[in-house]
């Protein structure tokens, strides 16, 4: 059973939630071979419940200790832009879109989300065009993360963009 997990880490993101969730994503996403949907919601003010999705099982939560396993049993993951968890996905080597949040002022998400479109390690999208990207992606073009530290190098961004 081909799964999709869609983190937005630790804050709240209701407009890919809504996105990912819309009758249209989730058909681009059964066309595609997907059968399972599992969303992190987390201080979102939506958290569908499974009976909401009638195309695909879906499974939704707000929290958990680590989002290792769910990351590791994806074929795909859809995730925000932060970096921890972009860092997280591409260290266990799984294909990564990324949906960055255009109502963010300041957005460096952006920017990290561009250098590492650009270096071929995923794709990325905003929630507007989320279902035309589900439609036109070729997972066949990303390239692998080089495994090393990713938690320092998370650490080291949020320093270097005053995040933290």
């Amino acid at each position: 059973m081909k799964r999709v997990f869609v983190t937005v880490g630790t804050t709240s993101f209701d407009d890919l939630i809504e996105r990912v969730t819309s009758p249209e994503a989730v058909q681009e996403l059964k066309a595609r071979g997907y059968q399972h949907l599992v969303l992190q919601v987390g201080q979102g003010s939506i958290l569908p419940d499974s009976d909401s999705c009638q195309e695909l099982t879906l499974e939704a939560f707000r929290f958990k200790d680590s989002i290792a396993e769910n990351i590791k049993c994806a074929d795909l993951v859809i995730s925000h832009a932060g970096a921890g968890s972009c860092l997280e996905t591409l260290g266990a080597d799984k294909p990564l879109l990324v949906v960055v949040n255009d109502k963010l002022m300041d957005n460096h998400q952006l920017e990290l989300a561009r250098q590492l479109h650009q270096d071929s390690h995923l794709l990325y999208c905003t929630p507007s065009t989320l279902t035309e990207t589900l439609k036109t992606m070729d997972l066949a073009v990303l390239s692998p993360f080089l495994p090393g530290h990713p938690k320092h190098f998370a650490n080291f961004l949020d320093r270097a963009l005053g995040v933290q």
